[in-house]
């Protein structure tokens, strides 16, 4: 068994591990947390082989934390940003997993971390029955004044943010949504959709072109926020 335990401020993402990990016999969850100072708290106490552990969290973030209990177990991160993976490793981590997460990569990063708890050569061969691949959406449903709208992430060329709401603009159309910046860059896949300035998210594959820190996308010109543009480069180099 692999005693681990699961920490992550948002009650929603904590949901969506646990219930792969329940898909896996050998993982034993001892601690879920939405409060970084408990799990701070218990991986000291001892007795944790492997953490769940998210990066953006209140009073100590994941990276923070991994800091203070170095050696006593291992650790997969599991974040929405992509910026923080260069550190992740350089920590030694066992994986990083990018929001939201697909079970096909929790059961792969759970291999992973098995070979390094077990020092074998190779992962364990029956840790889990073998998995049905989930494949991500490639839509969202985005809320508007009177209804939820479905949205083809293919469809988006680049979401720009408002005062009190956000327009998804499409090949098309332009769609107002309710919803906030944050919430669409949380639900956005991350390996299409990046965030390059506080009020604008773009499809990565709908860029034309990039010049002295301005995108073209969509007919327009979009500039690259400066605590963005390191990891905007990071990606697509």
């Amino acid at each position: 068994m692999i005693n681990c335990l699961f920490a992550d401020d948002k009650p929603l993402a904590l949901d969506v591990l646990l219930n792969y990990a329940a898909r896996i016999p050998a993982i034993n969850v001892v601690l879920s947390t939405t409060d970084p100072l408990k799990a701070l708290a218990k991986i000291t106490e001892g007795g944790i082989d492997l953490v769940f552990l998210d990066i953006q969290m209140p009073e100590l973030n994941g990276l923070q934390l991994i800091k203070l209990v170095t050696g006593k177990c291992q650790v997969i991160f599991t974040t929405a940003y992509a910026e923080h993976a260069l550190e992740s490793y350089e920590l030694n981590a066992a994986d990083y997993l990018l929001k939201p997460v697909s079970f096909e990569r929790f059961y792969q990063a759970v291999e992973k971390a098995t070979v390094i708890l077990k020092g074998l050569g190779e992962p364990m061969p029956s840790i889990i029955n073998k998995p049905v691949i989930e494949k991500p959406n490639d839509y969202i449903f985005v809320k508007t004044e009177y209804k939820l709208i479905r949205v083809n992430n293919a469809d988006i060329l680049y979401v720009e943010g408002m005062q009190n709401y956000v327009t998804i603009h499409t090949s098309t159309e332009k769609i107002i949504s309710l919803q906030t910046m944050k919430k669409l860059e949380e639900i956005l896949p991350p390996v299409q959709f990046m965030r390059v300035h506080k009020s604008f998210i773009v499809a990565l594959n709908k860029i034309i072109s990039i010049e002295r820190n301005r995108i073209q996308i969509g007919g327009i010109c979009i500039a690259l926020g400066e605590v963005y543009r390191e990891a905007f480069y990071n990606t697509i180099s």
